[in-house]
């Protein structure tokens, strides 16, 4: 039973899961919807109406293999592009290993466990918006690095419980877009730059709101704002 057990315990593998499950799934129900609407459409009337019925048919499979594609892509990028932009953005940070980083919003520990993978005497902090502390705890042990995870804590409100000037590095992927309403999102990048060490860096890899973290940063006196070039995720950097 004791080989059992640690040969299942070997074989565990960290699960970092789908970004945006919800809209994956969508996208491949609507997709199989649509195909299978139009196959019937064609079934019924391709008798009577032969011309008619093949060119509903090649439009609504265009659409319904339309909404699979963006399926197929969104699963790339929850198990490829974004383990990829992560590591570029670790390696521009080229941390020395010694320093104290904090996570917002560390989800299932993929940028966590990323920071925990570079560092040898320093420590990185997580701070869950999402409820899935248990399974970045996890993650970190499968991948060997729990022993780098000083805690995760539960971010219930957009105010930190850190001091000022706690950390040299701050970073976030994929997490503040669903914080909440613009004042909340505010309020959290104010409070990644209050935490961070005079000359300390931050990271903010996201989509869609990059724009409106940089007016913040900048606004909250942030020194060496930077976008980086116009996709459809962003990283937003910048110095204390």
């Amino acid at each position: 039973m004791a080989a059992v057990s640690a040969s299942s315990s070997a074989a565990a593998k960290p699960d970092y899961g789908l970004e945006s499950r919800v809209t994956v799934r969508r996208m491949f129900g609507r997709g199989a919807w649509t195909l299978a609407f139009g196959i019937t459409m064609f079934l019924i009337n391709r008798t009577d109406y032969p011309g008619p019925a093949a060119h509903i048919l090649i439009a609504l499979g265009l659409i319904g293999l339309a909404f699979v594609a963006v399926g197929l892509v969104m699963v790339r990028s929850s198990r490829v592009a974004r383990f990829e932009a992560r590591d570029r953005i670790l390696d521009a940070l080229a941390l020395k290993g010694d320093e104290r980083v904090l996570d917002v919003g560390s989800g299932t520990g993929l940028m966590l466990i990323g920071v925990a993978k570079r560092l040898k005497s320093g420590r990185v902090t997580g701070l869950d918006l999402s409820g899935e502390a248990d399974i970045a705890k996890e993650n970190a042990k499968l991948e060997g690095v729990g022993d780098k995870v000083t805690r995760i804590d539960v971010c219930e409100t957009p105010k930190f419980v850190y001091p000022d000037n706690n950390y040299d590095v701050v970073v976030s992927a994929l997490a503040l877009r669903n914080a909440g309403e613009i004042d909340v999102r505010e309020q959290l990048v104010r409070e990644m730059l209050r935490v961070l060490k005079p000359g300390g860096r931050l990271a903010i890899y996201d989509v869609l709101r990059t724009g409106e973290y940089a007016a913040t940063l900048r606004a909250a006196g942030a020194q060496d704002v930077e976008l980086s070039p116009l996709s459809w995720a962003r990283t937003v950097t910048a110095r204390k």
